[in-house]
């Protein structure tokens, strides 16, 4: 007789999952026992390191359920193909992580109308589509639990402004109303962001090679950790709230 897992009988859908805090996430989740639909638009190497491919394959290896799913979250009809191939090899979802983004830090004068678009289409509106499309869903097995990944960025006012920040700061707002629209239906819905930096592979790759001190510096195993516990959650528990990831995972 096996020991039994916190998410056994689950299925997670991480999006953004080819590396860095999605992977990470992903990883955790299957370790506890739930099926994950890894999505991403990274199904070859590119001049980023991480793939769908690699990340599942990483999972089954270790004895995981997982599956490889491309996922452009600024498109609805990528999102419908890459839900139905989720529901259609696990048979629906309990469990919606939404992490796909990316990165602009540049003061706003400095910011090419394009570089602030892509951040609202992937980071804000990749967010309500992912969302949108897994509600049912999650509606359909009696609850489950919305979680989009976030940062405290938004928080540091006194640090300017930026497309990224922005973006993130109206997921928030995003999530905070859903919660009590989707009460009645047993859903929680929070976000998470890093108490600290995660030096991801996307990071580096656009983060502008700033020095971070090792003290500022979080692992990203922590936000696989702090994503554990919410993912866990429905209506009846932690709903409605922005966490921080080593408010709910304390540093060791």
């Amino acid at each position: 007789m096996t020991d039994s897992k916190p998410l056994d009988g689950k299925v997670a859908f991480v999006a953004g999952a080819s590396r860095g805090i999605g992977a990470a996430i992903a990883v955790a989740l299957a370790d506890a026992g739930a099926s994950v639909a890894v999505a991403a638009r990274s199904e070859a190497e590119g001049k980023v390191p991480g793939t769908i491919h690699s990340v599942a394959e990483r999972i089954t290896a270790s004895g995981g359920r997982a599956i490889p799913v491309s996922c452009d979250v600024t498109s609805e009809e990528s999102i419908t193909a890459a839900v139905d191939q989720a529901v259609s090899e696990f048979g629906g979802i309990d469990i919606l992580i939404a992490n796909a983004g990316v990165l602009w830090m540049g003061p706003i004068e400095k910011t090419p109308l394009k570089r602030w678009q892509l951040c609202l289409d992937v980071n804000l509106t990749g967010v309500f589509l992912m969302t949108q499309a897994v509600i049912p869903h999650l509606r359909a097995r009696g609850g489950g639990s919305l979680i989009a990944v976030t940062t405290t960025g938004v928080d540091m006012i006194d640090r300017g402004s930026n497309a990224y920040w922005v973006s993130k700061a109206a997921v928030e707002r995003l999530y905070r109303g859903l919660a009590s629209d989707l009460k009645v239906d047993n859903i929680a819905v929070n976000c998470l962001s890093p108490s600290r930096v995660v030096l991801t592979e996307g990071w580096a790759s656009a983060g502008g090679g700033q020095k971070i001190p090792p003290e500022a510096i979080e692992p990203p195993e922590t936000m696989g950790k702090a994503a554990l516990v919410l993912a866990q959650q429905d209506a009846a528990g932690i709903t409605g709230t922005i966490q921080r990831s080593e408010s709910m995972i304390p540093r060791a």
